[in-house]
């Protein structure tokens, strides 16, 4: 049961986390925009249109912001809420009442918890389902785009490939579809003037032509002189147009779910490094914030409201070291499956905040 400073705490913390939340997206966002700005206004769009564009971009990229700064507002709600208690001396009255600080950290950690829960979700469900609009360029708001489409995998190791694809209408123009073999070899291609998507999970094909090459028992190995030619209307692919779209992307494979990455891995391919190194980083994503908050809480735990400034820098070099770390971290991508540059932030700095937390004087 929570106890009446327990409920003041987390009253304090939620307060603090909303505005930390608003400020640093709207801050980034800012930021961005501002960068940013000529590609939303360079086609001559009206103000109203422009408006709309900005917003429809930006929309489901705070889901995107949000899982990337996640940690950082958990740590500064946390701290900020301490250091108001600190710099009030209500951290000297809850001592003098016989109450460790170490009790006074409890529903901080309980909170950072649940918010790290919060950004698994975010991460896990909601990123994923909006995936195909975060692949969208500034210029490109409206989605509307078309362009190539090469050597996309396929499901039954095809490759897809198109002249034309446009978001907008969901349909593909001058199709290819190679198929081959578990060696590699060709079997199979599929021609189409157009294609376009159901909601059945097929391509409903214009002017298909697909051709099918038979071995003979007394041919050579590979299947060569005999084929099979049929005019399909339907086309069974792994590929939707949300999918087709997010693969445009250079970091594509970030915005998915632990679900669909463990598929793709199963698969192999090209990627199985990176989809390894990111599910790694995706799983301790979540115990890098705790990580976060463990080593910034010890700076606050103090009874002496008088150094709070000194202690705050202190904190943010120290944290900032961890975070930063992290990033450069996760970016690094190597040509073999590794679980340990993910978990090297953890070791560290995790280490780090026990022995900082041992040191509380209480």
């Amino acid at each position: 049961m929570l106890s009446v400073m327990d409920r003041y705490i987390f009253r304090s913390l939620l307060v603090n986390y909303l505005i930390a939340l608003g400020t640093m997206i709207s801050l980034y966002v800012a930021l961005d925009l501002f960068v940013n700005m000529d590609e939303f206004t360079e086609k001559g769009y009206s103000a109203p249109t422009v408006l709309k564009h900005i917003m429809g971009y930006y929309w489901p990229n705070t889901f995107l912001y949000f899982a990337q700064l996640s940690g950082v507002i958990t740590l500064f709600a946390c701290l900020a809420t301490v250091a108001r208690m600190r710099r009030n001396n209500e951290l000297t009255a809850v001592l003098a009442s016989g109450v460790s600080l170490y009790r006074v950290a409890r529903p901080i950690l309980m909170f950072g918890i649940v918010t790290s829960g919060l950004m698994v979700v975010n991460t896990e469900w909601i990123v994923p389902s909006v995936a195909h609009l975060l692949a969208r360029d500034h210029d490109d708001a409206d989605g509307l785009r078309a362009y190539e489409v090469l050597f996309l995998r396929d499901r039954n190791g095809a490759l897809l490939s198109a002249r034309q694809f446009r978001p907008g209408t969901q349909d593909l123009h001058r199709l290819l579809v190679l198929t081959r073999n578990d060696d590699g070899v060709l079997i199979e291609t599929l021609e189409a003037d157009r294609a376009s998507w159901n909601a059945l999970g097929y391509w409903q094909l214009e002017r298909a032509r697909r051709v099918t090459r038979l071995r003979r028992d007394d041919g050579p190995l590979a299947p060569r002189g005999v084929t099979e030619t049929s005019y399909p209307t339907l086309y069974a692919s792994d590929l939707s147009p949300q999918s087709i779209q997010l693969r445009q992307s250079e970091g594509w494979i970030s915005f998915l779910g632990l679900s669909e990455l463990t598929k793709l891995a199963a698969r192999g391919g090209p990627h199985a490094a990176a989809i390894a190194q990111t599910m790694h980083a995706r799983r301790t994503a979540p115990i890098v914030a705790v990580v976060l908050l463990l080593l910034g809480l010890p700076f606050f735990l103090d009874r002496s409201p008088a150094n709070v400034l000194t202690d705050a820098g202190k904190c943010l070099i120290v944290c900032g070291l961890c975070y930063v770390s992290t990033i450069i971290v996760q970016s690094l991508r190597s040509e073999t499956i590794s679980a340990l540059p993910a978990w090297i932030p953890i070791f560290v700095f995790g280490t780090l905040a026990v022995v900082l937390i041992d040191r509380v004087r209480t």
